[in-house]
């Protein structure tokens, strides 16, 4: 099977959870504490934006403020209190202490062209669309391969068209591939066409970018630089480690939540980078990594006959 998606370069789709060495554990253990982090009340924001927000590492910020100096020499005086601050700012805030988590949503094209939630391992058939909502518990990296049929590997995202060849996420704030903000009806949805197959997309999140896989910048240079070198196809060492990574046990939970419209609230916060409260809908499928790991890795079969 192939799935015609120029956006992504793939040629096909079709989705359900791949087989994954599951660890026992009590669902709602899983889905309690993936939602744990998700804030109490929706964030406040006044944007109007439609465009798809920038998923580019955020920058450090530098303080151009001369009254920062200023306050600095006023407050010397209090030497107990400014080194206990000094201490505090110079150590670093704890990041991603928690387990890493990864929540999926599938959704399919009605035929009113509205998104709902669909089975993921149902078999897709010749014009079926889909699409997929991410959501992570954590700041962090996200990185899509794909194989045909137990081919080579190819990077999907980060995109060098997509994003500004970013692929920086934040915690509880949704992301959707392919994106329903694509200038064309085409490109909003994985496309199934009449040639079967066996496809696997590989979600990969991690704390800190993969080294050997270029983002952003070194991304966008070398696809205009060389037509051939993009979609970027792994180095057996990065693909080692994924693979390994993939044997890693994943604790899961399953919500059923079929046939239920995509909200607002998830289009809007997948739109405009917003984040997600306790209280707006949940991922279909949540896994959490056992551990404290640096990455999680678990793949989506895409079934299509």
């Amino acid at each position: 099977m192939k799935v015609i998606v120029p956006l992504f370069g793939l040629l096909c789709v079709a989705i359900a959870i791949s087989a994954l060495p599951i660890v026992d554990q009590d669902q709602e253990d899983v889905r309690g504490a993936f939602l744990t982090s998700r804030p109490k009340d929706k964030p406040a924001t006044s944007s109007n934006t439609t465009s798809r927000p920038s998923h580019r590492r955020p920058r450090p910020s530098t303080d151009k403020n001369p009254s920062s100096a200023e306050n600095k020499n006023t407050n010397s005086g209090n030497k107990n209190s400014n080194a206990s601050a000094s201490n505090n700012s110079n150590k670093p805030a704890p990041v991603n202490a928690q387990r890493l988590g990864l929540g999926l949503t599938l959704f399919m094209r009605d035929s009113n062209g509205l998104a709902v939630r669909t089975d993921p391992s149902r078999v897709f058939q010749k014009g079926d669309r889909v699409r997929v909502l991410l959501e992570t518990n954590s700041d962090g990296y996200l990185y899509i391969f794909n194989t045909t049929n137990d081919g080579p590997p190819v990077m999907i995202y980060p995109n060098a068209d997509l994003d500004e060849a970013g692929n920086y996420v934040q915690a509880h704030v949704p992301f959707e591939i392919p994106s329903s903000l694509a200038a064309e009806e085409r490109l909003r949805w994985f496309a199934f066409d009449e040639a079967a197959g066996n496809e696997r997309l590989f979600f990969v999140f991690t704390k800190e970018p993969l080294t050997g896989l270029p983002i952003e910048d070194e991304l966008i240079a070398l696809c205009r630089d060389s037509k051939s070198a993009c979609p970027v196809k792994p180095s057996a060492e990065v693909w080692a480690q994924v693979e390994k990574d993939l044997k890693t046990p994943l604790r899961t939970d399953t919500s059923a939540q079929n046939g239920q419209a995509q909200t607002t609230t998830e289009q809007q916060a997948s739109a405009r980078g917003l984040g997600l409260a306790k209280d707006d809908p949940q991922p279909a499928v949540i896994m959490m990594a056992s551990s404290k790991g640096s990455r999680l890795v678990t793949t989506l079969d895409l079934i299509h006959k």
